[in-house]
């Protein structure tokens, strides 16, 4: 089955790539080819095309921002938010193979909008993702520059300054310019993803006000939406209008309607929002000054609920906007919260090496890397593993990183970079040690409540062969005398709880037909609860057994496989490998080159 995937997240850093990994190997795990999509930070990577669409059988699109849908009209399309995409990668792939993705049908053409399947909660969150996706540049880089400008004193941009730099002034000045974009921006592109590019340009008109009357962020959201829906109803309303007169609806009549009713609207809506703007800040700020351990508390319990996801980053955005008004503790805090669940997986990866698979650990350690560099969403995989236990650690440990730092009164400068950007911390060193604080209490919870994960290899290889049930020279040569002597093997290393029961069976099943296929080989095989662990019992022979064979050759090779009664699965998979590997001239050629019993058991072990 041909499968194609579409992912994307609102900052394309972490999400858009865990989801392409994840869809990836889901496909390769149930036998399907995929071709994933990425729509992240830097555009759009491996790309569908046409021909991709046409022979594809179905889709997944796991994105938080719009992209193009109409180009699956008439194919089965799976539309769910981004974190699916990572934690429930193998669901989605078999609701596809099973044929439970629905047939998109034929949308809205003229406007280049997107009619979604999803419930209207999830529109309207994925239409404010798409602002805050084209947003957050603007915001780091801009609040990096001005980070940088502060290398020369805090004051070097100002003339009237002893600190007063023309380089440092210049850079702050470039900073400002980006950082005062924020607004526009994200007023823009909200519009454009729920109404086109009729929705942005009224978009950038209502932004440009929010952000110079103090409306702010939040006169950002409202005028986006604002514009947005606005543009889909007058488009909706000048449908009827012939097509000799497209061209005048689409750079005149649009524009001016759409523009002039959402500049009114704004200017008469922007006094009320910069009032609750400046309520909000102004309560933030009582928090911050009389309860830090409060702030701490909320802002940890929001960065680590959902990792990326809309409540974090209402606390990342609101951290921005108070930085651009010269408040560096705010954005402290946030950033510690931020940091901190990576490192809570990193760190107990490190202590407790038991509580991870072996890939997971991997993994986990990887999370020192997008912690340090103060991406969350590395953390998202683990939690989803087990999000009621997990969640609130991280929340615990996040808000203990963020009360640290606000009794700590540590500054940061900058919106993003995590411990790229120490140089402009004005405590980098006790940052770093309050972020490992929560962190590392983060990690003794989680340790305390996640069981130990059972080492997968030492189960498959070790314990199906070992040197103790391996016989390079068996001494009976009749058939139901060497079934008794691999027996005793079994049952003198503990395989076995009842070896009269085990033989039955055994003996039960060469009624049936003898287990000597050919070839100088037979593998008698049971399954039975006589059975404590599951093994291969290896017996080989030099003078050869009578074993009823196929062929009517003695037998010189003899595996048995003892089985529980709770390994089904296990026990024909087994089978059917053993089987397989056994036909082949250049396996039996190996194992006869065995000089010793360890030999044996490697051989097996890696085959």
């Amino acid at each position: 089955m041909k499968l194609l995937g579409v992912t994307g997240c609102p900052t394309g850093i972490a999400h858009t790539f865990m989801a392409e990994k994840a869809l990836k190997e889901a496909a390769k795990k149930l036998g399907c080819h995929i071709k994933v999509e990425t729509n992240g930070a830097i555009g759009v990577e491996n790309p569908l095309t046409a021909a991709d669409i046409a022979s594809a059988d179905a889709v997944i699109v796991a994105c938080d921002k719009n992209v193009d849908l109409e180009r699956f009209n008439g194919k089965p399309v799976l539309e769910v938010p981004v974190a699916e995409g990572v934690s429930k990668a193998e669901e989605l792939v078999k609701a596809c193979m099973n044929g439970k993705a629905p047939v998109r049908k034929g949308m809205k053409k003229t406007d280049g909008t997107q009619e979604q399947s999803l419930n209207a909660a999830h529109q309207i969150y994925k239409h404010l993702m798409n602002g805050v996706s084209h947003m957050l540049p603007l915001v780091v880089a801009g609040g990096v520059l001005t980070a940088i400008s502060f290398l020369w004193g805090i004051y070097s941009f100002d003339p009237a300054s002893e600190q007063y730099n023309r380089i440092a002034a210049l850079i702050k000045s470039v900073g400002g310019y980006s950082m005062g974009l924020m607004v526009t921006v994200l007023s823009a592109f909200i519009a454009q993803s729920v109404g086109g590019r009729p929705g942005m340009i009224a978009g950038f008109v209502g932004g440009m006000i929010a952000g110079s009357t103090d409306a702010g962020f939040l006169g950002g959201i409202i005028s986006g939406f604002l514009a947005g829906y606005l543009s889909l109803a007058v488009v909706k309303a000048l449908r009827g209008l012939p097509r000799q007169l497209e061209g005048l609806k689409s750079i005149f009549i649009v524009p001016i309607v759409t523009v002039g009713g959402v500049g009114i609207l704004m200017m008469l809506f922007s006094q009320p929002c910069a009032a609750l703007n400046q309520w909000m800040m102004e309560g933030l700020s009582r928090i911050q000054d009389t309860s830090p351990v409060l702030l701490g508390i909320v802002i940890g319990c929001m960065s680590a609920f959902d990792m990326g996801g809309p409540v974090n980053k209402a606390a990342y955005v609101t951290g921005t906007v108070l930085l651009g008004q010269g408040n560096y503790y705010f954005m402290a805090g946030v950033s510690a919260a931020c940091i901190t669940p990576p490192l809570v997986f990193a760190i107990a990866a490190t202590i407790k090496k038991n509580r991870f698979s072996e890939e997971d650990r991997t993994a986990a350690l990887v999370n020192y890397i997008l912690g340090c560099t103060h991406i969350t969403e590395g953390a998202i995989p683990f939690a989803a593993k087990n999000p009621l236990k997990v969640i609130p650690i991280l929340m615990a440990g996040s808000s203990i990183s963020a009360i640290a730092t606000y009794l700590m009164k540590i500054e940061v400068p900058a919106p993003h970079g995590g411990f790229l950007i120490l140089g402009l911390v004005n405590k980098p060193v006790v940052w770093v040690v309050c972020i490992l604080l929560g962190s590392l209490v983060g990690a003794i919870l989680y340790i305390l409540v996640t069981p130990v994960v059972p080492d997968k290899e030492k189960k498959s290889a070790p314990l199906l062969y070992q040197e103790e049930t391996v016989c390079l020279s068996l001494e009976k040569t009749e058939k139901e005398d060497a079934i008794d002597e691999m027996i005793a093997m079994l049952k003198a290393d503990g395989v076995l709880n009842n070896a009269k029961a085990f033989k039955a069976e055994i003996m039960k099943r060469e009624v049936v037909s003898s287990t000597a296929f050919g070839g100088g080989i037979a593998i008698p095989h049971a399954k039975t609860s006589a059975v404590n662990m599951p093994r291969v019992a290896v017996g080989l022979s030099k003078k050869g057994i009578s074993y009823d064979s196929m062929d009517g050759e003695p037998v010189f090779a003899v595996f048995m496989i003892a089985a529980g009664e709770g390994e089904d699965d296990a026990h024909l998979r087994l089978l059917s490998a053993l089987s397989q590997r056994l036909m082949e001239p250049a396996f039996m050629e190996r194992l006869n080159q065995c000089k010793s019993k360890k030999e044996v058991v490697s051989l097996l072990s890696q085959e």
